[in-house]
């Protein structure tokens, strides 16, 4: 047994794990280039880009949790409303 073949490597899963990986190094090369000062927006706390992207992500696996265990539909109503998700809390958390 490899050490993979533990998970189911869907094309799906790989994607997400792709798009994650990029934000974290698309992020890490932001904040080298334009360090980031903590700011209040919207979020009861002053935070930063790496902070905003933190909760943004983990907001984003509350609504697929919930969409998953409230509905029978196609996960792209979540896609739709996490992608909202992210915009707000990046833009304006």
């Amino acid at each position: 047994m490899s050490p993979l073949e533990w998970m189911a490597w869907t094309t799906p899963t790989a994607i997400f794990f792709i798009a994650v990986t990029a934000m974290l190094v698309g992020m890490t090369i932001i904040s080298i280039r334009w360090p980031s000062l903590p700011r209040k927006g919207a979020l009861p706390m002053a935070t930063t880009r790496g902070e905003r992207l933190y909760i943004g992500l983990l907001g984003l696996a509350f609504i697929f949790l919930g969409w998953l265990g409230l509905t029978e539909a196609s996960t792209w109503g979540a896609v739709g409303i996490g992608v909202v998700w992210m915009i707000l809390v990046l833009r304006w958390g």
